[in-house]
């Protein structure tokens, strides 16, 4: 593979893809943390009673459609920005991006019809909201793995990228009841313990098939990873991500004796330790694939709009994001505490 070649990180030729890069990487991730949660949350409501259903869904109600604010952001900022790799990548994603699309559908709509709808049918909208919910989780995960492997149809990359789609439902779902553990009491809570409990398995399972996959995918990013003094300075990130894991099983095993004795100290640990292994996996998987967009093929130079370009869509998105981030702080500022029982009229 011939050696990338960087351009004068001076120009605005240089650095603008960069701050772009940056910029959508954040959208992302916001992305994949927020509506992660409550993605599991709707994957973790299906079998459940009507009146804990409802207190779930009054956990995410104030913030789940605002948190999909996020993608639009930053698939925009990849269109606008990177208009040859949007081709490229949502070129090669077609069917899994409609399948996501799909789901979002399918649960925005639900949200809103068990509200509106007969009492009788109410549990058919809940299950609507499990399915939308389950579709857009699985589908997020297989174009990660698709990602991963290059954008390759072989046997193998189609079970890998099917098996990731899996492994994210299941980080999707430790994310979403560490969220619950903080927003409910009583049975449902302690439920939700069971529930992340049983969620760290096949997400550390993921996390490291996307580990070892990437650098064998890529020669490049294996001597990324492995050649010295690199080798030495990026081992805190697997380290540090596998103790996070030690952090959540730990916590989530003295839970249900603090919480049935109604003691609420530490409810807040399996949730942030979920965040900072989906900080930490994202951190290593943009190092690995950096300054690529599509693995070995696409760099962000090669991808950009015109500089003119960039600097009329920068203004926009210094604009854009700050009130994005502004008023989700207002939100989850205006709705802290526990979730109440579902109230309308």
């Amino acid at each position: 593979m011939p050696e990338t070649l960087i351009p004068d990180l001076a120009t605005p030729a240089g650095w603008l893809p960069v701050v772009f890069l940056g910029l959508m990487a954040i959208a992302m991730l916001a992305y994949v943390v927020l509506d992660g949660y409550d993605l599991g949350v709707g994957v973790l409501l299906r079998g459940e009673p009507e009146a804990d259903r409802d207190r779930m869904i009054a956990a995410i109600g104030p913030f789940w459609d605002a948190n999909e604010t996020w993608l639009v952001l930053g698939v925009g900022l990849l269109l606008v920005a990177f208009p040859v790799a949007h081709g490229v990548i949502l070129g090669a994603l077609y069917a899994p991006v409609a399948l996501m699309l799909a789901g979002l559908i399918l649960r925005g709509v639900a949200f809103e019809f068990r509200v509106k709808s007969a009492p009788h049918h109410k549990g058919r909208w809940d299950f609507a909201f499990f399915a939308g919910s389950l579709t857009a989780a699985f589908a997020q995960g297989v174009m990660l793995g698709m990602l991963v492997t290059g954008f390759r149809n072989g046997p193998a990359e189609i079970a890998f990228a099917l098996f990731i789609g899996a492994c994210l439902v299941a980080g999707y779902a430790l994310l979403g009841a560490g969220w619950l553990v903080i927003k409910t009491r009583g049975d449902l809570q302690l439920r939700a313990v069971r529930w992340a409990r049983r969620s760290l398995g096949l997400t550390a399972l993921g996390i490291a098939a996307v580990s070892v996959a990437t650098p064998l995918v890529s020669q490049r990013v294996f001597d990324r990873w492995f050649q010295l003094p690199e080798l030495v300075l990026l081992a805190p990130i697997p380290l540090a991500t596998a103790l996070l894991f030690f952090v959540a099983w730990r916590s989530l095993s003295r839970l249900p004796v603090r919480l049935s004795q109604g003691n609420e100290y530490g409810a807040w640990v399996p949730f942030a330790s979920a965040v900072g292994i989906f900080v930490l996996a994202f951190y290593g998987l943009a190092y690995s694939l950096f300054p690529y967009l599509v693995i070995d093929r696409l760099t962000i130079w090669d991808a950009a709009s015109a500089p003119e370009s960039l600097w009329i869509i920068l203004v926009g998105a210094l604009v854009v994001m700050p009130v994005i981030l502004g008023y989700s702080a207002l939100s989850y500022w205006i709705f802290r505490g526990k979730a109440e029982a579902l109230r309308y009229g």
